[in-house]
């Protein structure tokens, strides 16, 4: 299970506005890459690929590629835009470490 917070929700909701996409379905995916080994990729999709999974968080459709699932169970995003940064970030349960990035992890 996949999920996003009502701030991340609202955020998706106005880059969707913003950059013209008409449908709020958002592709998490995972590959290989970054300073741990792992990075997450973001983009809106307007349709799904053969394979993917669905879920539905917060108004929002989540496409999972299968293979990315397996490092995504349980991970909930969110955004925030403090002090510290600006920016979605994965609460992953299943990262073993994590780059100060946010955005590179390992498993």
């Amino acid at each position: 299970m996949l999920s996003v917070t009502p701030r991340a929700a609202e955020r998706i909701r106005q880059l969707q506005q913003e950059e013209g996409h008409p449908f709020p379905r958002l592709r998490v995916e995972v590959k290989a890459g970054g300073c741990s080994g792992l990075v997450y990729d973001l983009a809106f999709a307007e349709e799904a690929r053969e394979g993917e999974l669905f879920f539905y968080s917060e108004g929002i459709e989540l496409l999972v590629p299968k293979k990315s699932l397996l490092y995504l169970v349980g991970t909930q995003l969110d955004f925030t835009d403090g002090l510290e940064g600006k920016g979605f970030h994965f609460i992953n349960p299943n990262a073993t470490r994590t780059c100060a990035c946010g955005m590179s992890f390992a498993v």
